[in-house]
């Protein structure tokens, strides 16, 4: 079921999202950050931590910046000086730990030898990120795929990757076919990814690579259990995105909650930080054939989901450009949108349809990620009940692709498994039931929906033309409290400390292969 729209003003919403992208894209291709140069030396093979937990890609990238400064990347200077140390990549990030190694900036015939290295190691990486797609790809085709859509996506989230693991499986017996590992709380603002497996996450568990590891090993298990491919997702997201795409990737996992304002305006992180961040981690996502689920449901938290509604449609919009200029395609976009809207507002039903046609109208080709309510569950676990009834039939009336699955005790209290147990058996009912109900639903053509959704792509066309007219366009934007109300000026947030302008000797051998040379 698709709404009656017309495609040239689609077509203008597009135009106009791509001139407020562009110049943040060109701002990202002109800066670097600690995280991308660490991202890349995790691509080249570098592991492990200190001690004390200090990765030691942090240790290295730490001791080049002081040697001759983020600007010129860490690559030419490291590959330099690693003849040296026997070519072990280890090695000189211990030695460089300890103080032991002075790195300098090679020129001509140096550095041509240092860049040739560089690739050459970083490419055995991206060759991990290639063969992780292809396994992907032959897993399904012997075991086969979720049986129908929309996918049912089911949070689980202990603090421990041990506990994790049993209720992950228990799930996907249940009925989930996507398996989301939330991140414990605070992670986003560690400028570091944690070593090994762990077991001591807050209300989350921590992003590994040795967690990603036992939980896709763990649903491989099921998955050839249950004659379908269960799918699994974590967090691309707050100072370590780049980072934690390519650990992701190389590990196999399947979607990652990657946005590319939601850092910005929920944990702040400073916005030049969080846009050169995202770029590598979404042209790393592209390369390892991730899924990418964007949150612009999280507005609708702070701000008032129907006042807001085209501040969703005017983030998809960009989150669409943005993703699509870092290599991804329609069917990686798994743009966020929610079930917010107070029940308490007459005709709430119908605007959350309007707003979930207008969505999938405007990307017909992306498996959208359709979230449940939170903002308006209380305690009554009856009516939260009732009411995520409600959002799993607005997902199976408008075509959904992804559909997180709604708990009743969703934002009042860390859910137990039997809230996931029924969440699973309301969702299969409603589906059950629902069958193919979105064929014979037609909204009439100048009804409530179908004018509702006109009138929040208008705002978004409108709000997207002011946006285009501030001095810094999109950061004078996100400075002003335009998306959920957050106000994140671009001189400010954290991280920032973390990046710099590249200097006409930067080489980054990560970005030249995902780029294909351009």
């Amino acid at each position: 079921m698709r709404l009656d729209l017309d495609p040239r003003t689609i077509a203008q919403a597009r135009a106009l999202a791509a001139k407020v992208g562009d110049p943040i894209v060109e701002m990202a291709k002109k800066h670097t950050t600690v995280a991308v140069e660490r991202a890349t030396l995790r691509l080249a093979g570098l592991g492990g931590a200190d001690p004390d937990g200090t990765p030691w890609v942090n240790h290295l990238v730490d001791a080049v910046r002081a040697d001759v400064g983020l600007e010129n990347g860490v690559s030419l200077p490291v590959w330099h000086a690693l003849p040296a140390y026997g070519n072990d990549l280890p090695r000189l990030a211990e030695e460089a730990a300890a103080g032991q190694v002075s790195f300098r900036l090679p020129e001509g015939s140096e550095a041509d030898l240092a860049a040739k290295r560089a690739r050459e190691s970083v490419g055995v990486g991206i060759a991990k990120l290639d063969a992780s797609r292809l396994d992907r790809d032959r897993m399904i085709s012997e075991i086969g795929d979720a049986p129908r859509k929309p996918w049912i996506y089911l949070i689980v989230a202990t603090g421990d990757i041990y506990e994790d693991i049993p209720q992950a499986q228990a799930a996907a017996r249940e009925g989930a076919d996507i398996i989301a590992v939330i991140r414990s709380t605070g992670q986003s603002l560690l400028d570091y990814v944690p070593e090994g497996a762990t077991r001591e996450g807050f209300a989350g568990t921590y992003a590994t690579q040795e967690n990603f590891r036992l939980m896709r090993a763990a649903l491989d298990e099921t998955s050839r259990e249950l004659g379908r491919y269960v799918r699994l997702t974590n967090y691309a997201s707050g100072l370590c995105m780049p980072e934690i795409a390519a650990l992701a990737g190389m590990e196999r996992l399947d979607m990652m909650l990657n946005d590319s304002m939601y850092g910005i305006l929920f944990r702040d992180i400073n916005p030049v930080r969080t846009f050169v961040d995202q770029r590598l981690s979404r042209q790393i996502h592209a390369r390892a054939g991730i899924i990418i689920n964007t949150g612009e449901d999280n507005y609708l938290t702070t701000a008032d989901a129907v006042e807001a509604a085209h501040t969703v449609t005017t983030s998809q919009l960009l989150n669409e450009y943005f993703a699509k200029e870092a290599g991804l395609e329609d069917w990686q976009l798994g743009l966020g949108h929610a079930f917010e809207i107070n029940p308490d507002v007459p005709d709430s039903f119908r605007l959350e349809l309007a707003h979930a046609l207008l969505a999938k109208t405007i990307f017909p080709d992306a498996p959208l990620k359709w979230m449940p309510p939170t903002r308006h569950m209380t305690g009554d676990i009856f009516k939260g009940y009732l009411l995520d009834g409600f959002f799993n039939l607005a997902g199976a009336m408008t075509d959904q692709g992804i559909l997180l699955v709604g708990m009743m005790t969703e934002a009042v209290v860390t859910p137990w498994i039997s809230d996931r147990d029924l969440a699973l058996q309301n969702v299969r009912y409603v589906m059950d039931a629902a069958g193919k109900l979105g064929e014979d639903f037609h909204p009439a053509p100048d009804g409530f929906i179908a004018n509702r959704a006109r009138e929040v792509l208008g705002d978004s066309l409108d709000l997207l033309g002011k946006i285009i007219e501030e001095p810094n366009g999109l950061l004078d934007a996100i400075a002003d409290g335009t998306f959920g109300l957050m106000k994140r000026p671009a001189d400010a947030g954290k991280g920032l400390d973390g990046v710099a302008e590249k200097s006409e000797a930067y080489y980054n051998p990560a970005t030249d292969i995902l780029e294909g040379d351009k």
